[in-house]
């Protein structure tokens, strides 16, 4: 998933910006001047939940010395998390502004798990579960009044259980603690009070490990993508800081986005013989394009509509299976999404959720003992996430009229069957987890005003 955590960068740099130096009065931006300055320095203790979904190769080879038998799959643990965080901010000056520096360490439990996978004719079944895991971490980011858009990195630890059946028996059972690093991105604004919201994400890499067991071997490499929003308290914070009145985000607007993807597709396989294979596919890497949309405004409330459409290099060309008898090479080029919104607008900042109709482009190429086959098809489903949304000016180089966002969406676009060979079948379901960064230009006349 270092795809998505490279589109996560750009997420959080343009996400930096988002908070510019100057804020508008009118839409998207302030209407009166804000009260007090507001001052991130200082102990803070908070709670989060979000999604967990790992993207973790695994290659299981018997028997030894040969091996006669290889095949390459993804284990998808996937699952609630939830926990709580602790940590610490500085706030200094530099030549960019404001900047933040912070510590934070948190722990999680985790009901991620995965045990779709059944290969060798359905005889040998796989399951992995991500218990728990923490990270300690280093935050640095660019301040601008109530709002902040960091990076994060650091150490990371949690609990991995992967157990491997064969005929019904246990062949192989291990739970471990494994060690790595963490690295991500978020974006955290004031609520009010001492209470700050945020969504973030993360990566996680707990490293790789070969087991033997039998005449067999099993190696495994254990990535995890971490989505989560979260709340803040901020332990003597500046409870003096007045929220300003709600930003007008009413009226048309146009813009563009980028970031990382990764799908987890539900798969299966039946060649001649009637021999089938369960298994995940896992299309991951970038995605842009552009949206267009519309909000109302009732006081705080935001109500809107957006489509967008993007183009995705994700792909999967790892997995092999029956035997391996057949070779993959799945994408997913496009998709798109059309959806209502509504949000509530804390002065400049907009948080919203969002859903509706999805739309994407679904291609599998096969390469296989009955020989190679390429599918292509479009299908729809549905989309939801959440966001926020801030003013954007890139240090003074744009107008007033601009806003970015980062956003979170889960994709589900059904199922695909196809028949191939006399003897094929391939069945496939798609379902994607997108974080993406936007900009976007309000067709308004918004008045400047200055912290």
């Amino acid at each position: 998933m270092k795809r998505i955590f490279a589109g996560v960068v750009l997420a959080g740099t343009a996400a930096v910006s988002t908070q510019a130096a100057d804020l508008a009065v009118k839409a998207p931006y302030l209407k009166a001047p804000v009260a007090a300055v507001y001052d991130w320095t200082g102990f803070y203790i908070g709670a989060n939940v979000g999604v967990g979904l790992g993207r973790n190769l695994q290659t299981h080879g018997y028997p030894l010395p040969g091996p006669n038998t290889l095949n390459t799959t993804y284990l998808q643990p996937q699952g609630v998390i939830g926990g709580g965080q602790i940590g610490y901010n500085w706030q200094l000056g530099s030549f960019l502004g404001p900047m933040l520096l912070g510590l934070e360490a948190d722990i999680q439990g985790s009901g991620a798990s995965d045990g779709y996978t059944s290969l060798n004719g359905l005889a040998t079944n796989y399951n992995q579960k991500l218990d728990w895991f923490g990270t300690v971490r280093g935050r640095v980011g660019l301040v601008r009044g109530p709002a902040v858009a960091y990076f994060t990195g650091g150490y990371a630890v949690g609990s991995v259980k992967t157990t491997v059946t064969e005929g019904g028996l246990v062949a192989f059972d291990n739970s471990k603690t494994r060690s790595g690093w963490v690295i991500g991105s978020g974006v955290e604004a004031a609520l009010g009070g001492n209470w700050t919201g945020k969504i973030e994400y993360l990566y996680l890499d707990l490293g790789n490990q070969t087991d033997f067991f039998g005449n067999q071997s099993l190696r495994t490499e254990v990535r995890e993508s971490i989505f989560r929003a979260g709340l803040n308290y901020r332990i003597g914070g500046n409870g003096t800081y007045i929220t300003p009145p709600p930003a007008n985000w009413a009226g048309l607007y146009i813009g563009g986005n980028f970031g990382g993807a990764t799908g987890r597709d539900r798969s299966s396989l039946t060649l001649g013989g009637g021999q089938t294979d369960a298994f995940n596919l896992a299309p991951d890497g970038f995605i842009g394009g552009g949206q267009i949309g519309y909000n109302w405004q009732a006081s705080n409330w935001v109500f809107g509509v957006e489509a967008d459409f993007q183009g995705s290099t994700q792909k999967d060309q790892r997995a092999s299976v029956l035997g391996p008898r057949a070779y993959y090479d799945a994408k997913l080029p496009w998709f798109g999404t059309a959806r209502g919104r509504i949000g509530y607008s804390l002065g400049s900042t907009l948080f919203y959720g969002t859903a509706g109709y999805a739309y994407g482009n679904i291609k599998s190429d096969i390469v296989s003992s009955i020989g190679n086959y390429s599918f292509k098809t479009t299908k729809g489903g549905w989309a939801a996430g959440a966001g926020i949304e801030t003013p954007f000016q890139l240090f003074g180089l744009l107008g007033p009229n601009w806003t970015s966002k980062t956003e979170y969406l889960y994709v589900d676009l059904g199922s695909t069957t196809d028949v191939f060979g006399g003897t094929g079948i391939n069945t496939t379901k798609v379902t994607e987890h997108i974080l993406r960064t936007g900009i976007n230009y309000h067709f308004n006349q918004p008045v400047v005003a200055k912290y």
